[in-house]
């Protein structure tokens, strides 16, 4: 029986029932995968589950507003896929009149499409020989044949690419593909794979050197940077300030509250001796909620304090993208999951 073989005949047996599975629908396909990157499934269901109920279609997802998106999105994080999702649902009703793509080279020119997403929608809706490369895929192949190349340079890519493309199901690619990536989630796992019940372990390289835990190889990428926000919470009746991200950084037009940055952390008294502070805020008694929280984003670590603001009427020299929102109207808008997490816990 071949690798391929192999591996159908053990997902037939052992695949999670998972609702994008039973489609060849390309756009439902397209929203379960992008949904899915860098997220759990079990994270990811709910958010399929209300993006195919208030989106039903592409020509809906391409009408909504970016802010009613970014909302549902809210807590997946990496929120420039959702911007993406938009600008591809868009270009899906101009160029393709509504009727979303399935063929690899029209769905990778879509915004925020892959190699791995295209070939996953191509393969999934209309069979086609395209083999999928996720981190379930690198790090079966590279146990499997004891491949000890980073997956992360130039030359592991193009290697796992081209023997990735090799072993894929001639009948049955799209299958195929789903049981490469359910065997790696769920059977070669990154800890504690189940290498004694595995149907590969008489030829698992990795497995016969005693080196399952060594494979995949990854190089480090670069030191991630660390940034410090101090959040100050101000409410005025039953209203609370809030300010609006711009763009060119991190959670580009999402809401937050608002916040002074510094370079290293500060104490109590130290933020207070900002001039920041002093501009806005001068006179108010500060108050610490909780201690810091750290929030880890690609290449930036993010150490967060949050201060509630109190005897203080008014805020000095309001900047243009503060505003009060009524308590009651918080829901509405879209804010990154720092944030969400903090008002859900701290803010009635």
């Amino acid at each position: 029986m071949s690798f391929s073989e192999k591996l159908i005949s053990w997902y037939t047996k052992n695949g999670r029932k998972l609702p994008w599975r039973n489609t060849n629908d390309p756009y439902v396909i397209w929203l379960s995968e992008i949904i899915l990157q860098q997220t759990r499934v079990e994270q990811g269901l709910p958010y399929f589950d209300s993006f195919v109920t208030k989106y039903p279609n592409v020509q809906r997802f391409a009408d909504a507003e970016e802010g009613d998106i970014l909302r549902l999105w809210q807590g997946l994080g990496y929120y420039s896929r959702a911007r993406n999702m938009h600008r591809a649902a868009k270009r899906v009703v101009a160029e393709f009149h509504g009727d979303f793509p399935t063929q690899y080279a029209d769905v990778i020119r879509l915004p925020g499409v892959g190699d791995y997403t295209a070939a996953a929608i191509s393969s999934f809706s209309v069979n086609e020989k395209q083999a999928v490369l996720d981190g379930n895929v690198f790090r079966v192949l590279a146990r499997y044949f004891g491949i000890d190349i980073p997956i992360n340079s130039g030359e592991g890519k193009k290697i796992f690419k081209s023997l990735a493309q090799e072993l894929i199901s001639h009948k049955n690619p799209g299958l195929y593909n789903h049981a490469i990536m359910d065997f790696g989630a769920t059977h070669c796992k990154p800890k504690l794979p189940l290498c004694e019940t595995c149907v590969f372990r008489l030829e698992c390289v990795a497995y016969k050197e005693n080196r399952v835990s060594e494979l995949p190889i990854k190089t480090k990428g670069k030191a991630s940077k660390s940034r410090f926000f101090h959040y100050f919470v101000h409410e005025k009746g039953e209203s609370l300030l809030m300010s609006k991200r711009g763009e060119g950084d991190v959670w580009s037009n999402l809401f937050e509250l608002p916040l002074i940055e510094t370079d290293v952390d500060v104490d109590l008294v130290e933020l207070m001796q900002l001039e920041d502070f002093i501009t806005h805020f001068e006179g108010a008694d500060l108050l610490p909620i909780n201690g810091q929280v750290k929030h880890i984003l690609s290449h930036q670590n993010i150490y967060a304090r949050f201060y509630r603001l109190e005897n203080l009427p008014e805020v000095k020299g309001k900047k243009e993208e503060w505003n009060y929102f009524l308590s009651e109207n918080l829901d509405k808008l879209a804010k990154h999951k720092l944030i969400f997490s903090f008002l859900n816990k701290y803010i009635s």
